[in-house]
């Protein structure tokens, strides 16, 4: 009996040490897929953007020229940081916070803006926060690296 435990236990342990990072880097792709995506329509037609952040996104505190080029910025730089896995923690502050707005800033004036995916974007993000990026990362190679060579004090 405590032989298959055992084996069970094994088993899922290996699951892990092999199915982690894989899930880790598919966290990253599809967070980079969304937001990079988006970060794309917003450049590639600049004029658009610049009607929708000041007719219909109406970001409060911000002028839209201001809202719409800072998030142009983070869909694609803090979204290729969190692919690469570089600095991922921290890239994906911006992103939670531009999720945060869509769905409760937005979302509360709009009801086209409040959508579930919102927050499957949100949960992803903190997991990334919470967990990191993984092994199968810069961020991963640099802590395999570099880690062992800092002592807690």
């Amino acid at each position: 009996m405590t032989t298959a435990i055992n084996r069970v236990l094994n088993c899922a342990d290996a699951m892990h040490r092999i199915g982690a990072p894989i899930v880790d880097l598919l966290i990253r792709l599809a967070l980079f897929r969304v937001f990079f995506w988006s970060g794309l329509v917003k450049v590639h037609d600049w004029g658009a953007t610049l009607q929708l952040f000041q007719y219909e996104y109406m970001v409060p505190l911000l002028p839209p020229n201001i809202a719409a080029t800072l998030a142009a910025a983070c869909e694609l730089g803090a979204s290729s940081l969190v692919l690469v896995g570089l600095f991922s923690r921290l890239a994906a502050i911006p992103l939670l916070c531009l999720s945060m707005v869509i769905q409760f800033v937005l979302g509360a004036v709009n009801p086209a803006y409040n959508e579930l995916e919102h927050y499957l974007w949100m949960v992803l993000l903190l997991s990334v926060i919470i967990r990191g990026p993984g092994l199968l990362s810069i961020d991963g190679f640099l802590r395999q690296r570099y880690a062992p060579l800092v002592t807690p004090a």
